[in-house]
């Protein structure tokens, strides 16, 4: 009788570890607890918003930090006159400017107090005026100073009847932004942690091994935070990367413990003792995962494309943590399994433990057992059917719009300084986020370039690209001018994004550009947002087309067929153009809106569908690799294509289900934070996971598969040379006894 060798990592590591089981968990929480360390003692280091930008806003960025200015928060007040009666000439408006100047004066906390009448801004109906002032200290922490000031403007506001006095800035706005929002990111996080539990309790009906998956989870979150400290003395990191390793993180830990443990309760159901349940899970779930992880990290890795450092962030930290939960699920879950023994049924809720048992894991759901007699009897309408309704969802997508939210649409009137920010544009359009131009000369003070910071002063009114009042505050000893310029447009991005390009494209050459020596970037919020746009839509075909190509290789590779790895990219995209016309019928075209919470908005926020592609496509190959894996494994063991097709899917499909509604759960929840950005990930990503643990997975992929028959299987005798990266041993060939001392099993 001949000898094979039981081949594949997930095989060997699962084998070591149910060997070496105290060594196994030992490793794994020394590895973890080394991580948290080792990053808590390096600190994380951050992105520079400034800089993490190519082009002019970058440029821009550089030369202030090169020049050593620190620029100070600075902060306005606006005096209004409510009727219309009072104007800024009256007496009663005059003693209204008089005692803002005076109150934040007075606190302390602020310098270069500017009074409206010396920096004429008033308005042309002379019903509103600014006083203009700078915050002392760091303009990073400034909004932890702002609270004394803001109490010295609402003591003004009370005294004086028939105006309206208001305080708006980058540190107010910061501030009332964070004691409305401040909690809405951990509540969201927090509730994740809960939530996957109370589904996996219902899934397996014991808490033992509900908690099995949760553990794993966040011990993988647990190393990848601290890894990230240490990685961002390389890759600079963010609060916006922490939270979406964190939701990746749960999503993939819980699903890739998920698969496996199903899988070993499933082989001891059927009458399997422990040791080869777990060897049969460790060569087959274990597989899938390791394919399936690999294949997520490629997707991930995708954001590294882009050449935007919150991006980047985004994508290593995402990438961390997929390839920790899946090295751990492949390691230390079979060493705790083969601890647990029996143990891992403790725990458990009576009705639905009892009816599990009886129902068998064998037995599949009967629910998926229905849809797939329907699907497999008429794979050919149900393709047509399956295909064109999600092509009808779609269909909307078509239109969509990408942009930068304004703080209205970010966060409609749910915030005062949203009503003080529409009023401060209306009076004095562009003033609020004024574009700023950094002007460097070998001599800022030389004849010809005042000249022409004068002629650019006066071509940006007379091009309607401003209306004033423009404000030039020179750096003598640095040889740099920072030129103030509210944009013609305000708060309508496509006005305002119109009135950049009028300045860097016509004034700025007519003028600053005509002086050897000049360099003169526009930065400002506008012109940050429309850098990032450009540099965004220049990295989307890149990105798309790495991540199609390397998971279309991968799945090549791991199924060597050539049709599978077609289909699933096929499938995948189809799932991804779905979730994008859900976001752009909710959020763009406000059909149904209010049913999520959320306010049609007429855009979508500019760095999602990229964002959402990566991950999506990432995720949705989890369900893919292990509904097909049991597809492949079923056909291996004897089954006609049909009849494996149907075993697949019913038996994977509560755990799938699981998975889903999990993903689903935890997504959805960050769809009930305040911010509509926040809102349209978490919508787009639940709307999308549940699209594709439905309808791709439960209906397209089996009709597909049904209607391609042997053809599945296809790969052209070109392609033979390619490696093999199958592994296919049967549960059969796993399940006789392994030697202590090797891996080989007899056939």
């Amino acid at each position: 009788m001949g000898k094979t060798q039981v081949r594949g990592l997930a095989a060997r590591a699962g084998g070591w570890s149910a060997r070496h089981r105290w060594a196994a968990v030992g490793i794994w929480v020394l590895f973890v607890v080394l991580a948290m360390g080792l990053g808590s003692a390096a600190g994380r280091v951050d992105v520079d918003e400034g800089n993490q930008l190519t082009g002019e806003t970058h440029t821009a960025a550089r030369i202030i930090d090169d020049a050593g200015i620190k620029e100070p928060a600075g902060e306005t007040v606006l005096i209004q006159s409510e009727g219309g009666a009072v104007t800024a000439t009256s007496g009663a408006f005059r003693a209204a400017v008089a005692d803002v100047v005076k109150a934040v004066d007075g606190t302390g906390e602020v310098t270069a107090v500017t009074s409206p009448y010396d920096t004429h801004t008033v308005s042309r109906d002379g019903r509103s005026a600014l006083v203009r002032f700078d915050l002392r200290g760091d303009a990073k922490t400034a909004a932890d100073r702002i609270e004394p000031v803001l109490k010295a403007v609402a003591g003004v506001q009370q005294r004086h009847e028939g105006l309206r006095i208001e305080e708006i800035g980058g540190a107010s706005m910061q501030k009332q932004y964070q004691d409305a929002f401040g909690d809405d990111f951990q509540q969201a996080e927090y509730s994740a942690v809960p939530v996957a539990l109370g589904i996996l309790l219902i899934a397996f009906g014991a808490l033992v091994a509900a908690l099995l998956p949760v553990a794993l989870a966040i011990t993988a979150i647990m190393a990848t935070m601290g890894l990230m400290g240490l990685v961002s003395h390389l890759q600079p990191m963010s609060d916006t990367a922490n939270s979406v390793m964190l939701l990746v993180g749960l999503a993939v830990g819980v699903d890739y413990c998920l698969f496996y443990l199903r899988r070993e309760r499933e082989e001891r159901a059927a009458g399997r003792d422990a040791d080869t349940a777990l060897r049969i899970a460790a060569a087959t779930s274990g597989r899938a995962i390791v394919v399936s992880g690999v294949t997520v990290c490629v997707a991930m890795a995708g954001m590294l494309f882009t050449g935007l450092a919150e991006f980047e962030a985004m994508g290593l930290a995402s990438l961390m943590v997929v390839a920790v939960a899946m090295v751990g699920s492949v390691t230390v879950l079979p060493a705790l399994l083969s601890l647990l023994g029996e143990r891992v049924e403790k725990g458990r809720l009576p009705f639905l433990g009892r009816r599990r048992r009886q129902r068998g894991a064998q037995d599949g759901s009967r629910f998926w057992s229905a849809v797939l007699r329907v699907v497999l009897a008429r794979p050919l309408v149900s393709v047509v059917v399956a295909a064109g309704a999600l092509l009808a969802i779609a269909a909307p997508a078509v239109g969509m719009k990408t942009q930068q939210l304004t703080l209205d649409q970010e966060f409609g009137d749910s915030l005062p300084m949203v009503q003080t920010y529409n009023r401060v544009n209306d009076a004095f359009p562009g003033g609020s986020e004024p574009a700023q131009v950094v002007v460097q000369a070998k001599d800022i003070n030389a004849p010809e370039v005042r000249r022409a910071l004068a002629d650019f002063k006066k071509e940006a009114i007379a091009s309607g690209a401003s209306r004033g009042p423009i404000d030039i505050k020179l750096h003598d000893e640095r040889n740099v001018a920072l030129v103030s310029v509210p944009l013609v447009g305000g708060s309508d991005m496509d006005r305002a994004t119109r009135s950049l390009e009028k300045l860097r494209d016509e004034v700025r050459p007519a003028t600053l550009g005509k002086v050897d020596g000049v360099r003169a970037p526009v930065t400002g919020q506008v012109a940050g947002n429309h850098d990032f746009n450009d540099q965004l839509m220049g990295s989307v075909v890149p990105v798309f087309a790495f991540v199609v190509v390397f998971a279309f290789l991968l799945m090549l590779l791991s199924f060597r067929s050539l049709t599978i790895a077609i289909t699933s990219i096929v499938l995948n995209l189809l799932s991804v153009a779905a979730a994008y016309g859900v976001l752009v019928a909710v959020f763009q075209h406000g059909w149904g809106a209010s049913l999520v919470g959320a306010e049609g908005v007429g855009a979508i926020v500019t760095w999602l569908p990229l964002f959402l592609f990566v991950i999506l496509f990432g995720l949705s190959m989890d369900y893919h690799v292990f509904v097909v894996s049991r597809i492949r494994e079923a056909r291996l063991r004897g089954r006609d294509t049909r009849d494996a097709i149907r075993h697949g899917v019913v038996t994977t499909a509560g755990v799938v289900t699981s998975a889903a509604v999990i993903m689903v759960a935890v997504f959805a929840i960050f769809g009930t934070l305040s911010m509509q950005s926040m809102k349209q990930m978490g919508v787009g990503l639940a709307a999308a996971v549940l699209i594709d643990a439905t309808v791709i997975r439960g209906v397209l992929l089996p009709a597909v598969m049904a209607l391609l028959g042997e053809r599945n299987w296809y790969l052209p005798r070109w392609l033979h040379r390619l490696p093999d990266l199958t592994h296919d041993e049967a549960p059969e060939t796993i399940a006789r006894p392994v030697p202590e001392e090797g891996e080989r099993v007899p056939v």
